[in-house]
């Protein structure tokens, strides 16, 4: 099933972009369309605050870094400051994406 990004006014897609896209192409209506979106990025969240990682296939990974204290410098003043420990998330594409990313290939 393919999906028509050109009629986008952004460059940017953006949850209310999917749910038109899902309100266009399947046939949910409009309230359906933005729950559905709603809730994916719900439960993508929920997992990853749990320190859960999200596999989605043909897309690919998001996990959870833990990163420790580290010594740190202000770039403006050259003055040393000391960064606090952190979680970040990080996104690893998937050979697939990579491919089609490569080719110039959208398929969804």
């Amino acid at each position: 099933m393919e999906f028509a990004l050109e009629s986008m006014e952004s460059p940017a897609l953006t949850k209310a972009a999917l749910a038109d896209l899902l309100y266009d192409n399947i046939g949910l209506n409009k309230r359906e369309a933005k729950d559905m979106v709603d809730a994916l990025f719900d439960i993508v969240t929920e997992r990853l605050v749990s320190g859960d990682d999200v596999k989605i296939t043909g897309f690919g990974n998001f996990q959870i870094r833990s990163k420790s204290s580290r010594p740190g410098r202000n770039p403006r003043t050259g003055e040393p400051v000391a960064i606090e420990a952190r979680r970040v998330v990080t996104f690893h594409a998937s050979p697939k994406l990579k491919d089609q990313v490569q080719l110039g290939a959208v398929s969804l």
